[in-house]
């Protein structure tokens, strides 16, 4: 594992708190959810018809290109090499043809370091524990490239640090631990608790071997990070386990009473969370760099939000959207949160060096049309009207998209397996 701890061990560089704080960040963020009135801010282009037809044509070629590979998972090293050139042609194909990618935008991702990242973390969390599951990597892997994406846009050499790995192995374990059934609220909270003091770098002794293990990730980042020298990467992790706890607590149907309260534990949660990610991909930030990062996050956690409203609507979780699904529309709250991540993604002009443009570009892109796709998915819980304004920022029709998604989703395991395989080799 890539180890650049010389470089965050500087003396010369004088140890800063992290700058805002958590409750200014907070404050500031829910304000800014609350600013503007009614309406849908600008998305960007719009989508006829007849742009549609081959760019549809093109997602359903990637789909099935995709689905092919699962059926016959590869064996040997140019068995994998094969693959992975066939994935990579398959997917170039499409982000150029359904998405409007340039040659930067593909070569950004693919020779930016962002597969050998993934490739070492697979590698390295197979070695740390061969108990976990195919989907927990994957997920686990979703935040390994949030991090690598920071250290892109912040000049730095993209890699999976000590660090990186274990913060991002830290929340499948503690989320699947603490969403067990079989443990009572009792144990639940004085893990919790042991969890903080460990944090805060006391000597604390793991209750089983679940928390054992929890506790060695932490080590691994304290024999990355000197506690002394780099404070804000601990206050960033205290932060979002507390911001964690605090949505445990109070998102379930007997929590928070207003929107703005809900809104508020979800902007902590989220905000934090990348705040970590930036603290252990460069060490320090400055408090511009803090703010973007908490607002990035925060409109994170809101698509996310969205995407499960469902989910949380069944299990009792209060979202500002699982809130009002099912009782009005998601018209506006969603048209709300358009308008929230327009003003985040404002920000994201200054952040970062100048030639991580093409990131940049694909971030604005992708974060927008995430929304805009995952509302699609729910048409019950919108008006007509909405639905069909809204379609027309989607370069395929909602409908199709929502096909090709069952057509990958029947076959989600086998993805998760093919993509742990090629991260392997």
């Amino acid at each position: 594992m890539s180890d650049d701890s010389v470089r965050r061990d500087d003396p010369g560089v004088q140890p800063v708190a992290l700058s805002p704080t958590v409750p200014e960040l907070v404050a500031r963020f829910t304000a800014l959810w609350g600013e503007g009135g009614p309406g849908r801010p600008p998305l960007g282009r719009a989508f006829t018809s007849r742009e549609r037809s081959p760019r549809e044509k093109a997602l359903a070629g990637f789909v099935d290109a995709l689905r092919s590979e699962t059926k016959r998972p590869p064996l040997s090293t140019a068995d994998h090499e094969a693959v992975e050139k066939r994935i990579f042609s398959a997917f170039s194909r499409f982000a150029r043809q359904a998405l409007d990618w340039q040659d930067r935008h593909v070569d950004i991702l693919f020779g930016g370091g962002f597969d050998r990242g993934a490739a070492e973390f697979v590698r390295t969390a197979r070695e740390f524990d061969p108990g976990l599951s195919s989907g927990d990597v994957f997920q686990a892997c979703r935040n390994v490239w949030v991090a690598n994406g920071l250290q892109k846009l912040l000049g730095l050499p993209v890699r999976v640090t000590p660090a990186i790995f274990a913060y991002s192995l830290l929340y499948p374990y503690t989320d699947n631990y603490l969403d067990d059934p079989a443990t009572t609220d009792e144990v639940k909270q004085g893990f919790n608790g042991r969890l903080r003091s460990r944090l805060e770098g006391g000597d604390v002794a793991p209750a089983n071997a679940h928390e054992k293990t929890i506790f060695d990730l932490v080590s691994r980042i304290e024999g990355d990070f000197d506690r002394a020298r780099h404070p804000q990467v601990y206050e960033s992790l205290l932060a979002i386990h507390q911001a964690q706890a605090r949505s445990l607590r109070l998102l379930r149907s007997d929590g928070p009473a207003t929107e703005l309260d809900t809104v508020a534990i979800a902007l902590e949660k989220g905000g934090t969370s990348v705040v970590a990610d930036g603290c252990l991909a460069a060490g320090r930030l400055d408090p511009g760099q803090v703010e973007f990062l908490f607002g990035f996050g925060a409109y994170l956690q809101l698509m996310d939000d969205l995407e499960d409203v469902v989910e949380d609507g069944e299990a009792g979780l209060r979202t500002v959207f699982s809130r009002s699904a099912g009782r009005q529309p998601l018209d506006e709250v969603t048209d709300r949160t358009f308008r929230f991540g327009t003003r985040i993604l404002e920000r994201l002009e200054g952040f970062g060096v100048p030639d991580a443009e093409p990131l940049r570009e694909l971030v604005r892109s992708s974060l927008i049309q995430g929304v805009v796709t995952t509302a699609g998915r729910f048409p019950k819980l919108y008006t007509r009207p909405y639905l069909k304004s809204l379609e027309t920022y989607s370069p395929f029709r909602f409908s199709f998209n929502n096909r090709q998604r069952r057509k990958l989703l029947r076959r989600r395991a086998a993805l998760a397996r093919l993509f742990e395989s090629l991260s392997s080799a």
